[in-house]
């Protein structure tokens, strides 16, 4: 490839098309189901299949060969919303669901449903569904029999053995729908569908969002005045939330309520249908208490199965709670200093792992990701009465799926890109991957920094002579939820690019990041402003001092959602340390952002919380000699529904008022994710232009 990193960086969607992802390993371990492209700049994803025994592949599913298709994807807006909520770049098949002896696949191409053999010859069909458009989230009950799916709101149910399509359960009500998440669970709490099979094939669990109470927003493109805004319905901070619930549905149409105090307890956080019947849990809204409930399936009637409290909050873990075939509860609790796993009562790992998530249970086992270290993820299995299993590497990002005896891993560290192997006892095949090569390392320096151990990044140009001052960038997220300070490669590859464009470039995981433990990530509680900034500037400080040739009179920092949050709050509030920001989409206003994130950290809208979290009253005093105003750049795409474009003109308009002078730059028709190529590709070049001016380099 001859491009400039920013057109490959945008054409490979960030270096994540042709990787093999979404893996399914058959219960036998024969064989294992995955999706990948065919080349790190193709989007269209395919299905395929790799035999344990032998390491072949085959293509099982190629959108380009299905015929009837539309030239471009022609998606539901129940389905964008899905991908957006998912940050899924790519096209084609990117999700799938098989029966319990992954035999069969279903998935969506363009909002009709398709049913694909995952075993002898190749057979694509498309399910005749009597003329149903906009199918969402087609899945395949466990026996292979029946396909559930959402259109205009409704379940529906369509047998493969008679091509019945019937309509299972809807509301003539436009707020209301079946089989969907609400936005906050889809959004914050991982939770991104809404039915559930049993295992039996003869049920669902059902989820019933209603949606009235929740304020109506409209998302315009000023581009196109011609065109009606889109109505969105958006749960703001103190705002109402949708109402939430479940029902029990029979495949003949049976419903049964299922009950549980949703005043109270009004966040479905999981939700799922084991051997030993429905599984769910619930969450209050000060979310201080997550409550584990099974459901009996014959009455809807729910008994607790455990209560986890806290004073701050309580950390939603992916993957728990869940069952082991002998029924025994698997959760996650934070003790001594370290979130930690337990079956039942009884203690699965020790205070020097933190668990990330767990990945399956395989009988009494399970599989799960767990941190020694911040800056590495690796993939564990344990049972009780026996030590962790590590099954990876301790270094690098590591996760994986299990069945019957085959293991399918997939890892990168800061030499190795993203990829994934098979193993079994007998075999270890590597699974291809078509992701495009940079053309160049990361060339990163880990650190830990300061008395708070800040783990930061640090890269200097390619071919930097010592003694030569740089002017700095800082690249960080900052905020909870998310780590850029990782033993990855691809995670450090727009940095890398950065300093060499002739920066010394900062990334630094603060306060409020995971993998260091509770406390830590609750050190920004009531305040999201304070912890993260004064850790970015301790970071800077710490890192001044071990490369003299950082120039602190040439600071900026750039970054997107949070991390645009945080580089506007740097120059608005240390003018004396920052002098120039990139702030990409950034949450200006917390009261204008979601329920479960917001009030998780900083309670309801109205008190000092929010205050001192907010920047727009930063922007709106004008600036002095001793706290000058710096040059800002503000990006946000229009359509943008989850940090909508408001945050940016009420800051826009404080700056104003304020006489300080800005540059906005507006996108039409983009949205958080930005992962159009042209807008991703002239972002960088745009960003890297800004800075060079601000700083004077």
């Amino acid at each position: 490839m001859t491009d400039s990193f920013p057109r490959l960086h945008a054409r490979t969607r960030r270096f994540t098309l042709g990787v093999p992802r979404g893996f399914t390993v058959a219960p036998d371990g024969s064989r294992a189901v995955f999706l990948r492209s065919r080349s790190g700049t193709d989007p269209v994803t395919c299905l395929w299949s790799i035999d344990a025994v032998t390491g072949e592949e085959r293509l099982l599913v190629d959108p380009a060969a299905v015929p009837g298709l539309p030239g471009e994807e022609d998606l539901p807006a129940a389905e964008r919303a899905r991908r957006e909520r998912v940050r899924e770049q790519a096209g084609g098949v990117v999700g799938y669901t098989v029966d319990a002896a992954v035999q069969r696949a279903v998935f969506a191409l363009s909002g009709r449903p398709f049913t694909a053999a995952l075993v002898g010859e190749p057979d694509v069909r498309p399910l005749d569904v009597g003329g149903i458009e906009a199918v969402v989230d087609p899945r395949v009950d466990p026996s292979g029999a029946r396909v559930a799916f959402v259109a205009d709101r409704a379940l529906h149910l369509h047998d493969l053995r008679t091509g019945a399509t019937t309509r299972l359960v809807g509301d003539t009500d436009e707020d209301v729908s079946y089989g969907l998440p609400d936005f906050a669970a889809a959004e914050e709490m991982g939770r991104t569908r809404g039915f559930w099979w049993s295992p039996d094939g003869d049920a669902l669990l059902v989820a019933r969002v209603d949606e009235s109470p929740v304020e109506r927003w409209h998302i315009a493109d000023p581009a196109h005045p011609d065109r009606v805004p889109t109505a969105v319905r958006y749960p703001a901070a103190g705002t109402a939330n949708a109402v939430v619930g479940l029902e029990i549905v029979t495949v003949d149409g049976d419903r049964t309520p299922v009950s549980w105090d949703g005043t109270t307890y009004e966040y479905l956080a999981t939700a799922g249908w084991d051997a030993h019947g429905p599984l769910i849990s619930v969450q209050p809204r000060d979310q201080r208490e997550v409550r584990t409930l099974a459901v009996d399936p014959a009455t809807g009637a729910t008994r607790t199965l455990h209560s986890q409290t806290d004073p701050v909050w309580v950390e939603n873990v992916p993957g728990v709670p869940a069952r082991t075939a002998a029924g025994v509860l698997v959760r996650v609790a934070d003790s001594g200093g370290a979130r930690r796993l337990l079956a039942g009562d009884t203690v699965l790992t020790g205070p020097d792992l933190q668990v990330r998530e767990v990945l399956g249970i395989d009988g009494e086992t399970v599989l799960f990701r767990a941190s020694a270290e911040p800056t590495s993820v690796a993939l564990y299995t344990v049972e009780p009465g026996a030590e962790p299993v590590r099954l990876s590497a301790a270094e690098g990002l590591h996760s994986g799926v299990a069945a019957g005896g085959t293991l399918v891993r997939v890892s990168q560290d800061l030499d190795t890109a993203p990829h994934a192997v098979l193993t079994t006892a007998d075999t270890r095949y590597p699974v291809a991957g078509h992701a495009v090569e940079p053309g160049f390392s990361p060339a990163v320096t880990l650190h830990t920094f300061g008395e708070r151990q800040l783990r930061t990044a640090v890269f200097l140009p390619t071919g930097h002579v010592p003694g030569t001052t740089l002017p700095v960038v800082l690249d960080p997220y900052g905020g909870p939820h998310s780590q850029r300070v990782v033993q990855s490669h691809n995670a450090h590859l727009t940095s890398r690019w950065f300093a060499d464009q002739g920066f010394a470039v900062l990334v630094t995981d603060g306060r409020g990041s995971p993998g260091r433990g509770p406390e830590f990530e609750r050190a920004i509680h009531g305040d999201l402003a304070g912890p993260v900034l004064e850790d970015q500037i301790a970071a800077l400080h710490a890192a001044a001092e071990e490369y003299p040739d950082l120039d602190l009179s040439r600071v900026g920092i750039r970054g997107w959602s949070f991390g645009g949050y945080l580089a506007a709050l740097a120059v608005l509030r240390r003018p004396d340390v920052f002098h120039a920001a990139v702030a990409g989409a950034p949450v200006t206003d917390w009261a204008l952002y979601d329920t479960h994130y917001t009030e998780r950290y900083l309670g309801l809208p109205g008190g000092t919380p929010y205050t001192r979290s907010s920047i727009v009253e930063d922007a709106a005093v004008p600036p002095t000699a001793d706290a000058p105003h710096r040059p800002l750049m503000i990006v946000h795409g229009l359509a943008d529904d989850n940090v909508v474009a408001a945050h940016t003109l009420r800051l826009s308009s404080a700056l104003l008022a304020a006489g300080r002078p800005h540059r906005v730059l507006p996108l039409s028709g983009v949205t958080h994710m930005t992962p159009q190529e042209v807008v991703a590709e002239n972002l960088l070049l745009l960003q890297v232009g800004f800075l060079h001016e601000a700083l004077g380099t």
